[in-house]
């Protein structure tokens, strides 16, 4: 007879989620599987024991907490610990630093250029960040430690601003496109650069197109930076040994080969921002084959892409809008929002003045240009919208001035009406190209920008507009696989930064995991909330289906709410 004592004892799991129908991150086939974890790691896939918490996921879809590499939480995730609205999308890890702006280093009494510059890249107002952001560092591994002293929603990662170290060592000069650094002013950025590195930093971000500026109008600093100063911290990174170079280039010409001399000089993953733009709109597929080329020979490199339209929002209380330089709507600055919109409600001559009496300013040329890619963000958030629908297109239609017709839509919803810009990704007035960008296996997801840009774009809504649209609503083309989609921003993701232990399901990986009610999984209107400090304006835009989300095996998010833990952590 067998000794009880030779009877091995159960393991008794922390957390088991059972029946689900598991999307792991690589790739295969979804199947019906139970999931165990222990602390925060996954432990076993299968038919697993008990756990002393049990979800039963039977209907509902698992998958691993999703990845975005591509954001601007420099200043945000120093006072906001829950890092929306990506922590309402499953985003788990999020990297920010990238395009060249951020907030180290920085000198004592530095602080006023990199929030002017910060405000004019991304759209985040300078009040908010002057209260917000505290600079009670100077260095870039300063910065790490005071991230680090303070628990959030999910983990972050860092990368150095190009921009910003450029004007740490050279000071006014840094933003001066006419002055050239010393090498003895490079060999200082290499240093600080290496030292960040090995510190934790995540990469060297770097940007060198034109459409960057401060909110004052320079140019960004490393926009003029030349093939010295480049392979100096290319250098520096290969000293380092680790980091990824993040780059928003307007691809000139020569543009890509000077970027790959700097990724062969490094030995380092080499990131790209890829999306269509309106003046080349086939630029980007000269990108993408520069890309393979460089694949082909060897060397790390991919685009990062976006699944929709790259969609500035327009409404009477965003940054933009067509009235917004108009001299009498500027007369009513001092009003608040609901007293502009009753003011405009009982004011004809005021509607009349908006509508016939338009300025030549650069915003109304703008906006003048832009109703022919400007639709209504009605109940059924159409991001893939058909040009007949168009602003344009229903005020020719109906044989009406498109101003008038545009501040009419504005004022519906009590004046909360958003209209959507599909600024770019959006040539053809369709998601063909876009759908050509997310196919590629040399490009990872990106584009969201989670924290910036906060009174005109909210595409951190990305990852759940990626499942919900491309794998069930899109009528206008084809579709993708479920599998696909989740390996894109989790696995792929993760690999493009080098987060080996995370992106998928299996033991041993990191129980960052979502369950997802996906026939319910769908977008939420977006809207501008006024909650940033110095009472800022943002826009947000929050999700159904997320049954619930787990960081590091701690449930962050239940039925589409926060549940205030904190369990993320800075990666180093």
């Amino acid at each position: 007879m067998m000794s009880l004592y030779s009877i091995a004892p159960i393991v008794m799991h922390d957390l088991v989620i059972r029946n689900g129908t598991v999307v792991d991150g690589t790739g295969t086939t979804a199947r019906e599987v139970d999931i165990a974890v222990a602390g925060e790691t996954i432990v076993e896939i299968g038919k697993v024991g008990p756990g002393r918490r049990e979800i039963d996921a039977k209907g509902l879809l698992v998958t691993p907490g999703f990845i975005d590499v591509h954001t601007h939480y420099d200043g945000q995730a120093t006072w906001d610990p829950f890092l929306t609205p990506s922590s309402y999308h499953g985003v788990t890890t999020a990297i920010f630093g990238n395009c060249g702006v951020g907030f180290a280093p920085v000198r004592p009494g530095a602080a006023p250029y990199l929030i002017t510059l910060m405000e004019g890249v991304e759209d985040i107002p300078g009040t908010v960040l002057a209260e917000g952001v505290k600079f009670n560092w100077e260095s870039f591994p300063e910065y790490l430690d005071a991230l680090a002293a303070s628990p959030k929603v999910m983990d972050i990662g860092a990368q150095v601003p190009h921009g910003v170290l450029r004007f740490y060592v050279m000071g006014e000069r840094g933003a001066d496109h006419q002055s050239i650094p010393s090498s003895d002013e490079i060999a200082q950025m290499g240093a600080l650069l290496e030292h960040a590195l090995r510190a934790g930093a995540m990469g060297l971000t770097t940007s060198r197109t034109t459409k960057h500026r401060t909110a004052d109008g320079r140019l960004t600093p490393s926009l003029s930076a030349q093939e010295a100063e480049l392979a100096g911290l290319a250098q520096a990174m290969r000293r380092a040994g680790r980091g990824v170079l993040e780059v928003n280039s307007d691809f000139g010409p020569g543009e890509f080969q000077v970027l790959r001399a700097a990724s062969e000089i490094s030995g380092r993953p080499l990131s790209v921002l890829l999306l269509q733009v309106d003046n080349a709109p086939e630029l980007w597929r000269d990108t993408r084959a520069q890309i393979h080329a460089a694949r082909a020979a060897g060397l790390n490199v991919n685009g990062q892409v976006g699944c929709r339209p790259i969609g500035v929002l327009i409404g009477l209380e965003t940054s933009l809008h067509p009235f917004c330089q108009h001299p009498a709507w500027r007369a009513l600055d001092h009003l608040t929002p609901a007293e502009r919109y009753r003011r405009l409600c009982t004011d004809a001559d005021l509607r009349r003045v908006l509508v016939t009496e338009r300025g030549s300013d650069e915003v109304t040329l703008r906006m003048q240009a832009a109703l022919p890619k400007m639709y209504v963000l009605d109940d059924d958030l159409d991001y893939e919208p058909e040009q007949s629908s168009s602003v344009a297109a229903r005020a020719a239609a109906a044989g009406r001035d498109p101003w008038e017709l545009v501040l009419e839509l504005l004022m519906q919803r009590e004046g909360k009406q958003l209209l959507l810009n599909t600024f770019e990704n959006y040539n053809a007035a369709n998601l063909n190209a876009v759908r050509e960008m997310l196919t590629d296996e040399a490009t990872i997801m990106g584009l969201g920008d989670g924290g910036a840009h906060v009174g005109t774009i909210c595409d951190a809504s990305g990852p759940t507009f990626l499942l919900s649209h491309w794998a069930r609503e899109r009528k206008r083309g084809p579709r993708l696989p479920i599998e696909f989609l989740v390996r894109k921003q989790t696995r792929d993701s993760a690999l493009g930064y080098g987060l080996s232990d995370r992106g998928v399901l299996a033991p041993g990986f990191r129980a960052d995991i979502n369950i997802i009610d996906f026939d319910r999984l769908s977008l939420q209107m977006p809207e501008v909330v006024y909650d940033l400090p110095a009472g800022g304006r943002r826009l947000m835009q929050r999700a159904r289906g997320y049954r619930h989300t787990f960081v590091a095996g701690v449930q962050t998010l239940c039925d589409d709410e926060l549940t205030g833990a904190l369990p993320g952590k800075l990666l180093r």
